[in-house]
Formats: structure tokens, C-alpha cells, sequence
């Protein structure tokens, strides 16, 4: 895919996860940047996979153009990005063009870094599954997440979920999560969390790294911007602690601390799919190996959100279970967190 295709690529998607501004900006992109300027040359001349399934540049791009924007340093640019409904393509692109070319060190930077949103929302599913692992089992929960980024999903427990069945979490959150729930009704157990690290290839942290996290959410998602937030408020003064690194390296030393008396849930939301093919191998039979070991008093358990190959919507939600090493099919959610198809078994 060349580079203006992927910006296309990437517009549909946003349209599709609803960000219509998001999606003009990509096709504007991929109609009218030139190689002219360092930054058009940067983008157009991009050496790697430029796609979503790669290098994600056109979220690179629309990341640093939105720091802009919150950062206060382009009044113009936040002005026409407020206005952008009532706006045509050419009165759009008549503000963005002249910001990309005023602001070249800012974007140049900007691009040298990967998107990581840490989306909040997310937190649904671990939420759901917290629940009903402890119903199940009954042990304390030890966290390992792979793929942390600034730590904001290793604080599920802070949060609190509304379903049509009731509430989990803790009253008076400074997050609701509140997706459209489908499927069964979550079990409500009270998972109590006794411990929990990250590891993430380019942590980011949650004060030094603010608008750095709220540039890759979308503009024109404000209650995403809000939700945020509020999260890396509670992760600047809770710190999570996500440590810099291979994140199957990682695993292997916390799969090989003894953890008796609690259930050691490692968990991953669309990051497994982006690890390499031998890394994710290791991975299993890392998983595998341990899980073998695993016992009554010290079970084990891995929880994914990852895309697929079932042509479903959204991303498959599944649990590995050890001892036993069964796998659970818990549903389905969608990628941004704004549905959940709930399908887990009744808790036996």
C-alpha cells in the first residue's frame, strides 16, 4: 500500500470508529500534501509500511497536528478544527496546509514516534473479566499487561462500569465507562487487585507525556479527550508502574516469580497482534510452559483483545485458563471500547 492509499485506508477506519474530521484530514492528505516541504517529503518518501498495519503514519500526522491544536500553539489551526463541520474541503485545507508548513520541527518530531492512544474504554473488558475471574476462583488478582503504554488500563480496578444490570467498580470513579452492552450480564465479584506492572517497548509517562497521549485521540472525540483526562490525572498521582522493554522478555521473569495464593492475570489489548511472528511463538509456549506448572493455589490466566480473522466486528475477547489450559470465549468489543458483546459462561 503507498503511502496516500494508506492515509485513505486510514479515513475509513475513523469514519468507522467515528471521527468524521479525522477522516476528511486523512483525505485531504492523501489528495493535496506535496513533497515540497520536509514534512510532505517525509511523509510521501516514508521508507517503511506506512499503513495502520505498520507504521500507522497518517495517526503520526494527525497526532502532531492536534498537539497543535490542544497545546495552543496554532490558534488558527484550533479555530478551523472547532468550525471543521461548517467548513469546506478547501477552506479546511487552506489552514492545515499553512500549519504544516509553519510548524516543520514540531511535525518532523511528531513523526518519529509510533500512535499510542492507551484508550481507556478498553478498560470494559478487563472490568467484566476482573469480575468474573473472581467469582470463578476467588484469589486476589496479580496484573501483568503487555503493551501498557502510560499504565492507564493497569488501574481497571479505579474505574467504574455501567451495565443495564447493574454497576461494577467503585462509586464515585473518576472514569465511567458506560459502553453499549450486549450479550449476558456481567457477574459483580469484587476482584481485589494486590499487585500489577507494565511493560511497553516506548513507555510513555502520564505527566511528562500528557499531550502527547491526548494528540493521538481524535478532535473531534471530545468525551474520549474528557475520559483521558481524567484517567492520567489518577495515573499521575497512582504512577503504574510500566517498565521499558521486550515485552516477552518481561513475561518470562514474571511468569517465573512464585505467586501463591493469587491468580497472576497477564492481559494485552491490540498489542499481541503488532508483536513479531517469533516473539508471539515464544510467547505461547512461555504461557504454555508455565501454565503447566500452574495450580489450584497459584492458577494462571491470559485475557486478549486482539483483531482477528473472523470477519467479525471489533476485536475478539478471549481467557486462558490455568490449570487446564482451557480457552473461554468471553465475546467480542469493539476496538475503541464503545460496544462489548458479552458472552462469557456462567461462572461455575
Amino acid at each position: 500500500m503507498n503511502v496516500r492509499d494508506a492515509f485513505r485506508d486510514q479515513a475509513a477506519s475513523c469514519e468507522g470508529l467515528g471521527s468524521p474530521l479525522t477522516a476528511r484530514l486523512c483525505r485531504l492528505c492523501a489528495d493535496r500534501l506535496e513533497v515540497s516541504g520536509p514534512v510532505g517529503a517525509a511523509v510521501l518518501h516514508w521508507p517503511g509500511d506506512a499503513s495502520s498495519k505498520g507504521d500507522s503514519v497518517p495517526l503520526r500526522l494527525m497526532g502532531g497536528l492536534h498537539a497543535l491544536v490542544l497545546s495552543g500553539a496554532d490558534p488558527a489551526l484550533a479555530e478551523t478544527y472547532a468550525a471543521a463541520r461548517l467548513l469546506s474541503d478547501d477552506h479546511l485545507w487552506s489552514v492545515v496546509g499553512p500549519a504544516i508548513a509553519r510548524h516543520e520541527d514540531h511535525l518532523l518530531h511528531w513523526l518519529q514516534s509510533a500512535p499510542q492512544t492507551n484508550e481507556v474504554r478498553r478498560s470494559a473488558a478487563l472490568i467484566a473479566a476482573g469480575n468474573w475471574l473472581a467469582a470463578c476462583l476467588g484469589l486476589p488478582l496479580e496484573l501483568s499487561e503487555l503493551g501498557a503504554s502510560a499504565g492507564l488500563n493497569l488501574l481497571w480496578d479505579r474505574w467504574r462500569l455501567e451495565t443495564p444490570s447493574g454497576a461494577l467498580g467503585p462509586a464515585g470513579a473518576p472514569v465511567v465507562l458506560t459502553p453499549e452492552w450486549r450479550g449476558h450480564a456481567p457477574v459483580r465479584a469484587t476482584p481485589r487487585v494486590v499487585g500489577r506492572a507494565g511493560i511497553d517497548l516506548n513507555p510513555l509517562d502520564p505527566v511528562a507525556d500528557r499531550l502527547r497521549l491526548l494528540s493521538y485521540i481524535w478532535a473531534d472525540q471530545q468525551d474520549r479527550l474528557t475520559r483521558t483526562q481524567a484517567a492520567l490525572d489518577i495515573a499521575a498521582h497512582e504512577r503504574p508502574p510500566v517498565q521499558r522493554g521486550d515485552a516477552i522478555d518481561w513475561l518470562a521473569g514474571r511468569l517465573a516469580a512464585p505467586m501463591p495464593g493469587r491468580l497472576h492475570l497477564i492481559y494485552h489489548t491490540i498489542a499481541w497482534q503488532y508483536f513479531p511472528a517469533a516473539a508471539q511463538a515464544r510467547g505461547e509456549a512461555l504461557l504454555a510452559e508455565h501454565g503447566a506448572r500452574a495450580s489450584v493455589d497459584a492458577p494462571l490466566a491470559r485475557l486478549g483483545m486482539e483483531a482477528d480473522s473472523s470477519g467479525l466486528p471489533g476485536a475478539a475477547l478471549y481467557l486462558d485458563l490455568w490449570p487446564g489450559g482451557q480457552r473461554i470465549a468471553l465475546g467480542r468489543i469493539d476496538f475503541h471500547g464503545r460496544w462489548i458483546d458479552w458472552q462469557a459462561p456462567v461462572p461455575t
